[in-house]
């Protein structure tokens, strides 16, 4: 007789079985995925290491002098470096928006501060795909990336992007955690420069109090007691201000009043092993929140980001006293060179420069950078013994990416101490990938091809076990490093990026041999609607001096100290990279959107293909040396 109850739950038996093994196979897969650190830090010299310098230069101490960096010497080893890793753009936001999302700013749009995911044609952060993919997502530090959920920033929520963000500011500085920093600013935009209105800073004492002092306001009297408070605390640390309109009262040297451990790059760290070493259970924060652990089931992305060696430039005694006595050879900058910058490039300089610091202060704000980037050396070496102890505790596989620097920091070279431009210490970085799998990643091996930041995505994608040829992800700039380690990636012969911050629109391209860079837009600030990719030839067909060229022979002049553009022998040289770079970010798939609205946006395709990845310069406009 049939039983249609014993045979319903015969078949719910099977049917659950069924499902439960498939929940299985997708557990057991996710568990073969790698765990990923993803460490960045922030205005990062690459010669602040000595395993770079060793490499690049047969010694240990950068041009300027002495450095120190054990705990990356040893990650070094371990991994693979490249060498030649240069950032999309020379600022904070939109380099991290390129690294988050594997895409150019001209591709992204992203040029400046801000970006929002409403727009159709924008594409999802790494985090994003991970977390689509198994992956427990965690962010703690600096974020920087500048992308936002909606166009109403007030909607966004913390886990948009990371299922567990702690951030800095709002959860360290602002509950009372960290040393001194910017705790309130007002700025408006002449001519598309910083004009800073009102400017707050804080300073947070080892037993806790708490000290807050305006150090501008443009529009009315400073008063008298913020005058004494501000002069008592430089006194107190040593403290060293830029004096420049755009970084004026940015603090580029001093000392720490926090120990070691204790300024907000220790907080970072503390929170980040807090998170790995309570895995699956629940614990408080260091401001005495409860929040949940790692979950060791799921796979995990974290991104650790240091906000050092950023400014305020503030490296502990223990750090600052091995440098104090530290001599460096201090950058030379002369009126000379100062004559062949292009006029947009002059303003760079005037926002910047650095000719009314004595060459004691000089000597401060070097002494103090370096000593700042050997205390995150320390902060960076606990991280990755956290991380290497989380996942051998659970049987992990893993991958560790640290990129250094965001960007570069110029210490006087080209009259400055910022970022922001075209040369070589702004844009030209260095990355080491460490991986379980030794095949993917040789310990030691140094790759010298040039990589480019878009990279980083998309090599962490395929880490993941993600198929990053898959239509999907025909978006991605960048290349898997893992073939570029293995040779199955032909090789760039060029690096590219844009930025529009302090002097307009500028693109640059970087070779073995050349350094080139243009303003690409006749406009200070990025564009709005109507106005999205108007008059977009224009750097192309302008009379030549409204270009605003500048080309280094890097064969000759490593320090780019000669912009030659407009000499007789390179003129047309100049010209050929006018072109080429000209073509590739404005002709190639380039995105101006207004981001004030949810969905304005253009794209330009008059030059599609450009971006070759291969330099075919006419070998009879290149002069020999």
């Amino acid at each position: 007789m049939y039983n249609y109850t014993s045979h319903k739950r015969h078949i719910m038996k099977k049917g659950c079985s069924f499902i439960l093994y498939f929940i299985s196979i997708f557990i057991t897969n996710a568990q073969d995925q790698p765990n990923i650190l993803w460490i960045i830090t922030d205005d990062h010299r690459p010669d602040a290491l000595e395993c770079y310098n060793k490499i690049t230069t047969g010694k240990k101490e950068s041009a300027l002098g002495y450095v120190m960096s054990p705990n990356i010497n040893k990650l070094a080893a371990k991994g693979t470096f490249f060498v030649n890793a240069y950032s999309n753009s020379p600022m904070c936001t939109p380099s991290r928006s390129s690294m988050m999302t594997g895409r150019y700013p001209f591709r992204s749009g992203h040029y400046k501060f801000y970006s929002h995911q409403e727009a159709d044609f924008v594409k999802p952060m790494v985090s994003q795909i991970l977390k689509s993919k198994g992956y427990g997502t965690a962010v703690f530090g600096k974020t920087g990336w500048g992308i936002y959920k909606h166009r109403d920033t007030k909607k966004n929520s913390y886990t948009d992007f990371f299922d567990y963000n702690m951030h800095f500011k709002r959860d360290l500085q602002g509950n009372g955690i960290g040393d001194i920093f910017y705790a309130d600013a007002k700025v408006e935009f002449i001519d598309g420069i910083f004009s800073p209105i009102k400017t707050v800073e804080k300073i947070i004492y080892p037993d806790g109090s708490i000290k807050t002092y305006h150090t501008q306001l443009r529009d009315e009297k400073m008063p008298e007691v913020d005058k004494k408070t501000m002069n008592a605390v430089d006194k107190e640390f040593d403290i060293l201000r830029s004096y420049t309109r755009l970084n004026k009262g940015l603090i580029i040297g001093g000392v720490n009043p926090q120990k070691a451990g204790n300024t907000v790059d220790g907080a970072i760290v503390k929170e980040y092993k807090s998170f790995l070493t309570h895995s699956d259970k629940k614990y408080k924060t260091l401001w005495g929140k409860e929040v949940k652990g790692a979950i060791t089931k799921k796979p995990l992305f974290v991104n650790l980001g240091f906000h050092l060696p950023h400014t305020p430039v503030l490296p502990p005694k223990k750090y600052r006293d091995i440098f104090k006595d530290k001599q460096y050879k201090i950058p030379e900058f002369g009126t000379d060179e100062l004559s062949n910058f292009p006029p947009q490039l002059v303003t760079l300089y005037n926002e910047c420069k650095t000719d009314q610091l004595t060459n004691k202060e000089k000597l401060q704000a070097i002494r103090d950078y370096y000593a700042f980037c050997a205390y995150g050396d320390a902060l960076i070496g606990e991280a990755v013994d956290s991380f290497a102890s989380y996942c051998k505790a659970n049987n992990q596989e893993y991958l560790i990416i640290f990129t250094i620097g965001d960007h570069g920091w110029h210490l006087g070279e080209q009259g400055i101490m910022a970022k922001f431009g075209p040369w070589k210490q702004s844009v030209q970085n260095a990355a080491i990938v460490i991986s379980s799998d030794k095949n993917k990643f040789p310990p030691g091996k140094v790759v010298r091809d040039i990589v480019e930041f878009v990279d980083f995505t998309p090599t962490i994608l395929s880490s993941a076990g993600i198929d990053i040829n898959a239509k999907e992800y025909d978006y991605l700039d960048g290349y898997n490093l893992t073939e570029v380690v293995n040779g199955s990636k032909p090789s760039r012969e060029y690096a590219i990026g844009e930025v529009n911050v302090v002097c307009g629109h500028r693109a640059y391209m970087r070779t073995q041999d050349f350094a080139f860079s243009m303003r690409t837009r006749d406009k200070w600030d990025v564009s709005k609607a109507p106005y999205l990719n108007d008059n977009i030839t224009w750097a192309l067909t302008c009379d030549r001096p409204k270009a605003d060229m500048a080309l280094y022979d890097l064969r000759k002049d490593p320090l780019e100290k000669n912009n030659i553009a407009n000499d007789k022998a390179y003129v047309q040289l100049a010209d050929w990279f006018r072109t080429k770079l000209g073509n590739i970010v404005l002709g190639d798939g380039r995105v101006e959107c207004d981001w004030t609205k949810s969905n304005s946006y253009n794209i330009s395709n008059f030059a599609g293909g450009a971006d070759t990845k291969v330099l075919d310069i006419p070998k009879n406009i290149i002069p020999s040396l």
